[in-house]
């Protein structure tokens, strides 16, 4: 018997102990894919002719033996089993027994429990030895310099272990290695200049490890890359420019790094890549146009880090594209109608960012839940019912365009001609202002005009039952319209010539702003003895009840989502007009909830 082959079959029980005295003259050994358990019989080095031996998959246990006496073994396949090393040393002598085997070409020991330390002999395995699997073996302890004296080795897998110490330069001497894989380990220190002298090298993954420094420029002149994965590590710096040259790769992932800069043109180049995640950086800047010639990508991600301006209509040419990754930037302006014509596109994701304008109906966003556009600037949709309907959002946008435009084109000599004009404006204004009759309404055509009588019957005479809440300005009741509509009556308190000049500021603002975690001016109500907003009524009350009374709880997420619902409320009044406002009197009973239970909506007055 010289070749026996009985794998992927039922097999199970244990291999008889004397396997290699019976079948002295076997020189192939197949029982991988059964369900053999015990030991390896010890008696199997006894067929001392073996060039293949294969028992991957079973189940099989015990320390692996001494394979020493197999000097003509080539091929050892032992993997996906619960072997373990010998219990009386740290080291796993075993693999210092098969550099007898001077013809040995392939090991396969991984998804084992080895639990041990490679030694330093196998910088000691034959000279045409060139695969090396242990991945999910539990192996500790740093990788041997020696492995480097490995000249033929082209396939490296030691993912998936507890590997600790630097990555050996010493494998910048194995110039036929073609992939590396070191992925979730325990390594640190710096990617070693020397792996760019592997002119073969098509993969090389380093994911979720500790490694730090910046990644080595010279990685972009090995073109013969096909996936590069640096993912989940400490590097920093930016990404370097050449690494876009690589014209040939596949799948590249820089993610979860505390990379910087922007992104080049030279993107493009990456022309055949399918798969490109750079989230969780510090990447800024705009998304470049030509980003759009990358016409291969099936997956992309741009999520969790700095990008601005708007999204290039260009993506909608990535006609393959399945995933789009957008999120928490700084992304503004509308969501690009190109994206409609994504066939493919399964996953896509632009929340926390800046945008605004109608959110697509067209091509695969009927499938894309709320939860891909929430927390933007100004988006809405006339079929979603968690975003405002858009025809007020529209001539925002329309006006804050005007703006920019004027902003960027005016030379800088007009903006003193701009501000005198403004300045004489704004005294024309007030002086017409003062001449407003007195059932004229103080906020123009921007909201309607309640009379005194209305709002009196609307608030039961201004009954004390009905107040909400009182200050120096004056107080605030419930009421509701001869249309059935609640609303908050600001009452202000005219003997106070500050609260009358209050009055005219916040009606002059409020007739302005527009933003979903502002609140919304129903009207108003003016005259010589008497001066009253109209706003929107709040029924779930103030941050400052659901804060501090018993009867009332918010969990972590919801306190989270009222935060940034503020913040963006400040950051609109900061920055989303063509003038600045200050809110004075930031506090929890001036931050109002519209929504509790789904998805948490503070507003702020």
């Amino acid at each position: 018997m010289k070749m026996m082959e009985l794998s992927a079959n039922q097999f199970s029980g244990h291999l008889p102990s004397t396997i290699g005295l019976s079948l002295p003259n076997l020189e192939e050994l197949y029982l991988g894919n059964n369900r053999l358990t015990g030991v390896i019989p010890s008696s199997i080095t006894n067929a001392s002719i073996l060039t293949i031996l294969s028992m991957n998959t079973n189940y099989l246990t015990g320390a692996v033996p001494n394979f020493g006496n197999l000097r003509l073994l080539k091929r050892l396949l032992i993997g996906e089993n619960n072997l373990t090393g010998e219990s009386s040393s740290p080291e796993l002598r075993f693999f210092s027994s098969l550099t007898n085997c001077r013809y040995l070409e392939l090991i396969e020991v991984s998804l084992n429990q080895l639990n041990g330390i490679l030694p330093a002999s196998i910088g000691n395995f034959s000279i045409s030895f060139q695969v090396f699997r242990a991945f999910g073996c539990r192996i500790k302890g740093a990788i041997p310099n020696e492995i480097g004296n490995l000249s033929s080795l082209a396939d490296l897998y030691l993912d998936n272990n507890q590997l600790t110490g630097f990555i050996p330069k010493t494998l910048g001497n194995l110039r036929r290695l073609q992939r590396i894989y070191l992925e979730h380990n325990k390594l640190d220190g710096y990617i070693p200049d020397e792996l760019c002298h592997l002119s073969n090298l098509g993969d090389l993954y380093v994911s979720n490890n500790t490694l730090y420094g910046s990644i080595p420029t010279c990685l972009g002149e090995l073109k013969s890359f096909r996936r590069l994965y640096l993912d989940s590590n400490k590097l920093e710096s930016t990404v370097p420019l050449n690494l876009w040259n690589l014209k040939d790769l596949l799948e590249l992932n820089l993610s979860s790094n505390r990379l910087r800069g922007s992104l080049p043109s030279e993107i493009k180049n990456l022309k055949i890549v399918n798969k490109l995640d750079l989230s969780q950086n510090q990447l800024s800047g705009d998304i470049p146009i030509s980003v759009g010639g990358m016409q291969s990508l099936v997956s992309v991600s741009f999520a969790h880090n700095k990008f601005q301006g708007s999204i290039p209509e260009s993506l909608g040419d990535m006609r393959s594209l399945e995933s789009l990754d957008l999120s928490y930037n700084n992304f503004s302006g509308l969501i690009p109608k190109s994206l409609e014509t994504l066939n493919y596109l399964q996953y896509f994701d632009v929340s926390h960012n800046r945008l605004e304008g109608e959110i697509p109906v067209g091509g695969r966003f009927a499938n894309f839940s709320a939860q891909s556009f929430v927390q933007n600037y100004a988006l809405c949709s006339e079929t979603r019912q968690q975003f405002q309907h858009c025809g007020k959002t529209v001539e925002r946008s329309k006006s804050k365009n005007m703006v920019a435009l004027m902003k960027y084109i005016l030379p800088p000599i007009i903006a003193v001609i701009l501000a005198t004009s403004i300045t004489l404006l704004m005294i024309r204004r007030r002086k017409s202002h003062r001449q407003l009759p007195k059932s004229e309404n103080a906020l123009g055509l921007a909201c309607r005009w309640i009379s005194y009588q209305e709002l009196r019957e609307a608030t039961n005479a201004f009954s004390e039952t009905n107040i909400l809440g009182s200050g120096s300005f004056g107080s605030v009741y419930k009421g509701t319209l001869s249309d059935g509509l609640d609303v908050a009556a600001k009452i202000f308190n005219l003997q106070s010539e500050r609260v009358t000049k209050s009055f005219d500021i916040e009606s002059e603002v409020l007739s302005t702003i527009r933003h979903r975690n502002l609140i919304k001016t129903i009207g108003c109500c003016s005259n010589s003895e008497f001066k009253a907003l109209i706003l929107e009524y709040m029924p779930n009350g103030s941050l400052e009840k659901w804060l501090y009374s018993h009867n009332y709880f918010l969990d972590m997420l919801k306190r989270l989502n009222i935060a940034i619902d503020v913040a963006f409320a400040l950051e609109y009044l900061h920055h989303g007009l063509p003038f600045t406002v200050l809110h004075c009197d930031l506090k929890p009973s001036n931050v109002l909830l519209m929504k509790i239970w789904l998805d948490t909506l503070a507003i702020l007055v």
